[in-house]
């Protein structure tokens, strides 16, 4: 299993804090799902879920969906798709960047951005 879970109770615990609106009950329902599921996924009990419902549950909770996406061991649709068309040379560049420090990668992010390449 991943750390998805007991991240996202992490999160929701903090947030409920300062609101009861983030009680698992709550958050299960604006996100569409059963507090009991809810609650499974906080503990490990089962595998993350969708990619659908960890998306809502990342927005629901003010978190990047992506990066909830990866902890949850998934990527999103629209990447992959992305390196479907691509898949050797995407391939390629991750393996090159998997050592790079972040401002390196930032620096290439910025520069593909800006298209000054």
């Amino acid at each position: 299993m991943t750390h998805f879970g007991p991240t996202i109770r992490e999160i929701r615990e903090q947030l409920r804090e300062g609101d009861r609106r983030y009680s698992v009950r709550q958050v299960a329902q604006r996100v569409g799902i059963e507090p009991a599921y809810l609650s499974k996924i906080e503990r490990g009990e089962v595998a993350p879920p969708s990619e659908a419902t960890t998306v809502r549950l990342a927005r629901e909770l003010g978190e990047d969906a992506d990066v909830m996406l990866a902890l949850a061991g998934k990527i999103s649709a629209d990447l992959q798709a992305i390196i479907r068309k691509r898949p050797r040379l995407f391939a390629d560049l991750i393996r090159q960047l998997k050592e790079a420090p972040d401002e390196a990668v930032l620096r290439v992010v910025r520069e593909v951005r800006d298209g000054n390449w």
